[in-house]
Formats: C-alpha cells, structure tokens, sequence
C-alpha cells in the first residue's frame, strides 16, 4: 500500500535512508533545544538506532523525488510490560520543508499502524520554554494540539541546553478504547502481512 500527498510519499523507513534522516536531525541538535541530545550521533550508530526501532514500531519517512522531507517513528514509553499499550512519539521535518503538511502526514501514518499494533495511547514528550528563545518555541506543543493531544503534565527546568533551563512537558492522544482484558500488542516487525515492513505505505 503507497500512500501519497501531491508528490509526496510515506513509507518505511531503511537503513539505507541513514545518512539523509540524520542530516535532518542534526541541526536540531547543533541549533535548538527541541532535542537535547548534545552531540550529533556517528552515522553506524544511528543506524542501528532504526534497527532497534523497526524490530518493535514503525520507523517512517516522507520522500519526495528521492529527497527525505522528514521521518517519524515511536518507541517504548516505558520498558515495563505493563506500558506496552503506550508508545512515545518522535518526529522532525527539514528545516527548510516545513509548513507543508509533512508532519501531519507522518502522524496520521504512525497512528494507522499504531492502531493495527493494538497500541492505545500515544505520548509525545516535547521540550518547552519558560519564555520562546532563539533555540525553542512553543510550535511543538501547537502542532500536537492541532492534531488532538491532550496537555498532561509539566516537569520544570528539567533540560539544560545552550545555558538556559528548559521544561518538558508530556501530552497524550487515546487512539483506542482500553477495553479489559486488552488485546496483545503485535510488533512491527511481525506485520509483513501488511506490507509495512517491506514497502511504502
């Protein structure tokens, strides 16, 4: 299954999309507070940061004409079996594409294949400014809130990034009803069935 926007495609992200997808995050490292990562990652470890990922949830990017617009992917909320129903979210777009519906085509896809895994919840932990800087905004938490996420908690001064402290804050989105007993939850990586693993979505 392909899915496309215009001329712009999501699908799986590969080992192979590395160098591309980390080339869009490190100037989210080197330059704002939305990470605060400090360094920028070698390019084999981040690979096998998309390795890691992919064995259990969806690593997604938005290609277009070749060109990686952004990527998106979720995570563990907590490691506990107990969360498994939870995931965090993560996502960045390139700096110089935004404003173009990437995000939220990234989202509606991570929430598709989210719903198909049986996930429940989806949590986005999302750094936050006392008063927006030169490295933070509040867009973040706008964006969420555009797509229904719910404000649910503020840890203060919690990040420290170019010399100032930051908040953290944690907003969530129910995309299924917590039914008892639940159903299990199905990793990614057991859903070729779905043509998720192997081509575009």
């Amino acid at each position: 299954m392909e899915r496309e926007h215009n001329e712009i495609n999501i699908r799986v992200a590969t080992v192979e999309d590395a160098q591309q997808i980390l080339q869009i995050y490190a100037p989210y490292i080197e330059k704002t507070a939305i990470t605060f990562e400090y360094e920028v990652p070698a390019l084999e470890e981040f690979r096998g940061r998309i390795q890691h990922t992919l064995k259990k949830y969806p690593y997604l990017v938005a290609e277009e004409a070749g060109e990686i617009l952004g990527y998106a992917y979720t995570g563990p909320f907590k490691e506990r079996a107990a969360y498994d129903w939870a995931v965090e979210t993560t996502i960045y777009v390139k700096e110089d594409k935004k404003q173009r519906g990437i995000g939220k085509l990234l989202y509606q896809a991570l929430e598709e294949i989210s719903k198909a895994q049986n996930i429940l919840n989806m949590n986005a932990c999302i750094a936050y400014p006392e008063n927006e800087d030169e490295h933070l905004t509040k867009n973040s938490v706008q964006f969420h809130e555009h797509l229904g996420y719910q404000m649910v908690g503020t840890f203060h001064q919690c990040g420290y990034k170019f010399e100032t402290w930051y908040h953290m804050v944690w907003m969530e989105k129910f995309i299924g009803e917590h039914q008892v007993p639940s159903a299990e939850v199905i990793p990614f990586a057991d859903m070729e069935d779905m043509n998720w693993r192997t081509g575009k979505i």
